[in-house]
């Protein structure tokens, strides 16, 4: 029985990690317009290729675009892409950006 539980839980495990990564990925696609689909283009030039970034930086990032307190010349643009994403979402969304090589 308790193998069974064991094995159970490890797909739970798993399960909930493929629906992480799922739902990153899922997010992502609309910030690969501009960002590439490795994140591997600055978008419109002006901002820094995201590609790997640490999942920290990146939603340190999102949420202060999403507060107006961080980013350049990208600022206003980003804050309009960021502001319907929840603090999971963009959590979701950073490790997603994390695992692209």
């Amino acid at each position: 029985m308790k193998t069974i539980n064991k094995v159970l839980l490890g797909l739970a495990v798993v399960g909930s990690l493929t629906a992480l990564s799922a739902n990153g990925a899922n997010l992502y696609k609309k910030c690969s317009v501009c960002h590439g689909a490795l994140g591997e283009k600055k978008a419109l030039g002006k901002s820094a290729a995201i590609k790997g970034w640490d999942a920290t930086k990146t939603i340190a990032a999102l949420k202060g675009y999403k507060k107006g307190t961080y980013g350049g010349a990208m600022k206003a643009l980003m804050k309009g892409q960021v502001a319907a994403l929840n603090d999971k979402q963009i959590e979701d969304l950073a490790k997603h950006i994390q695992t692209l090589k």
